[in-house]
């Protein structure tokens, strides 16, 4: 059965009213998960509310008893993977175990330039991103000291406390659609490998390939959870799904979102899920309509 969870801009006009009012609405809906952005603002246009990451998780780890959580993603780029490995550990105990981390290089320029940090040519980028990807892995999954020497990080004697509940620690996502870097990553590194705005074809492909890798690495292909985060416009009614859409014409959205009444979405959803999604992340920009989630829960989710 495919899981529907939310996901949400944390930079897209985000305050505290907003963030609980959706936290308790997915918690109370029956939606899997909630995932949010980490970013400091928008790549273009005026600076709006854009609620901390690691504060808005802890709340919501101490404020709801179910759902799944975590960044869709958090870059390295600005956020020291040892400080990220230890606010994740501890979220996750907080939360008894539901912590998703997802992490990625880096992408937005605009934020990069306003607040002072190095984005570093494509490259160096990711190899910045491997690193902090063995620095997590390594403080998250070992019990004892671990150390580390690299160009961009080094640990010597390194462990962290609290602990998550689950053996094995929190999970680490790494999200993207790249052929060569990203599947490299997930391979080495994920728990859970999560693709963006791919239509049901495309991911069914990426998927095949993903298997083949991980055979290869003498990993088990169902070690990695596959996801996917692709928009959606929902509405009960045609007319309000134009609303949304604000004047733009269905077919000028990418052939990826997800735009419709309920039909359109059980269908596209049920083909996701034929193509071996196993959780979707339905991007939700309208983040006042709390209607809306409590509509396609009460008629899309049934009938997965």
């Amino acid at each position: 059965m495919l899981e529907v969870a939310i996901m949400v801009e944390g930079q897209y006009g985000m305050d505290w009213p907003r963030w609980k009012r959706l936290a308790r609405a997915v918690e109370d809906l029956g939606y899997a998960g909630l995932y949010r952005s980490d970013h400091f603002t928008e790549p273009t246009g005026p600076h709006m509310d854009a609620l901390e990451l690691w504060a808005s998780l802890t709340w919501l780890a101490d404020n709801t008893e179910r759902i799944e959580f975590g960044p869709l993603v958090s870059p390295v780029s600005f956020r020291h993977p040892v400080i990220t490995a230890w606010q994740a550990s501890a979220v996750d105990s907080l939360a008894g175990g539901r912590l998703q981390l997802g992490l990625g290089a880096g992408w937005q320029e605009r934020e990069h330039d306003a607040f002072g940090f190095d984005l570093l040519d494509t490259g160096r980028r990711f190899a910045r991103l491997e690193e902090g990807l063995e620095v997590v892995t390594r403080l998250l999954r070992n019990e004892e000291p671990v150390s580390f020497a690299g160009e961009f990080y080094r640990l010597r004697d390194a462990l962290l406390m609290p602990r998550s509940p689950r053996p094995g620690g929190v999970p680490v996502v790494i999200g993207g659609n790249g052929p060569r870097r990203t599947l490299r990553l997930v391979v080495r590194h994920a728990d859970e490998w999560n693709r963006v705005f791919l239509t049901a074809d495309e991911f069914a492909a990426l998927n095949a390939r993903m298997d083949g890798l991980l055979r290869e690495a003498g990993r088990p292909p169902e070690e990695v959870r596959r996801t996917l985060m692709t928009r959606a416009v929902f509405g009960r009614t045609e007319a309000e799904v134009d609303g949304k859409l604000d004047g733009l014409p269905r077919e000028e959205l990418a052939d990826a979102v997800i735009a419709g009444t309920v039909d359109e979405f059980v269908d596209r959803l049920g083909r996701l899920s034929d193509a071996g999604v196993q959780r979707v992340m339905l991007q939700w920009l309208e983040v006042d309509d709390v209607d809306g989630l409590e509509a396609m829960a009460g008629t899309v989710l049934p009938q997965l």
